[in-house]
């Protein structure tokens, strides 16, 4: 583990790293394969506005093996429990990013009270494909069979990803940096098993699970093109799905009181935190400001 603890969740150990003091704690939920250290940016910055806290989920990252898919009710549990573990008391803003924002979602289904506010970065969402064109709903469905059969990288890929994921976090201190490196590469089919339920139970989970909590809510939307969506779609058919990822967004953002959804220039999905984070940033301070009642 490069850094923090290890707190204990049902004999099992959860890697968790806080930074900061006060309240409400700011905590980082990471999208599909992603783990807490690829947020440390973030991380450092909101640790000057308050409590903040990175982690990896059970089965990622330096936490302890579990299997993988979850149900989102699961993870949600673990997360309380580890931050109960590690003496972080709620409310909680909640930070999640892509799958992150799905599992934050659950966890304020779940335990409302334990929410002060919600940051959703480029979130997924369960009606994610009906806000998309039927071309690609169909690509979507197409691909899905093919994730089984990827082959191990290459030592050619290997390089490539190698100096991609250096570049992205170059700015990370160079100990860190090379520890995510290494384990982005070692561990990079984490997040297609993490993902594997996604559209098959976990938004159905998410559907039934009721409403959450009205509490101050932002909607971050990448807006810059999808790297993968772009591989595989005409510039046409790519230009009107990210109309629907920004209706859809709206879509959130109007479902709360006073939601607000912000575009954010200069980012893509996967990235959006190494990318960009002062608007990342700034979204959190607002939303401690409207937590606290001083904004």
């Amino acid at each position: 583990m490069p850094r923090g603890a290890a707190v204990e969740v049902d004999g099992r150990r959860i890697a968790l790293y806080r930074a900061g003091e006060g309240g409400p704690p700011v905590v980082f939920l990471p999208g599909a394969g992603l783990i807490g250290l690829e947020y440390d940016n973030l991380l450092r910055g909101a640790a000057e506005l308050t409590t903040a806290v990175t982690y990896d989920r059970g089965g990622t990252g330096w936490s302890d093996p579990v299997p993988l898919p979850r149900p989102a009710a699961d993870v949600a549990a673990e997360l309380r429990a580890a931050l109960g573990a590690a003496g972080v008391p709620g409310p909680y803003v909640l930070a999640g990013h892509s799958m992150g924002a799905v599992y934050a979602r659950r966890f304020a289904q779940l335990f409302p009270a334990d929410v002060a506010g919600l940051l959703l970065i480029d979130p997924g969402h369960e009606d994610l494909l009906r806000f998309m064109p039927p071309e690609v709903v169909a690509m979507n469905e197409a691909m899905k069979p093919t994730w089984d059969e990827l082959p191990d990288l290459t030592p050619e890929q290997r390089s490539a990803s190698a100096a991609a994921l250096s570049q992205v976090y170059r700015e990370w201190p160079a100990d860190l940096r090379e520890a995510l490196v290494e384990h982005r590469l070692a561990t990079w089919r984490t997040g297609i098993a993490e993902g594997r339920n996604l559209e098959s139970e976990v938004y159905a989970e998410l559907a039934a699970g009721g409403s959450i909590p009205g509490v101050p809510l932002i909607v971050l939307t990448a807006a810059d093109r999808n790297p993968l969506w772009a591989q595989h779609m005409p510039p046409d058919l790519l230009e009107r799905a990210h109309d629907g990822i920004r209706a859809l967004h709206a879509s959130i953002a109007a479902s709360a009181p006073g939601g607000e959804q912000r575009f954010v220039e200069g980012a893509s999905h996967q990235y959006l935190h190494a990318q960009r984070p002062g608007p990342v940033l700034d979204a959190l301070r607002d939303l401690l400001a409207r937590a606290r009642g001083t904004g």
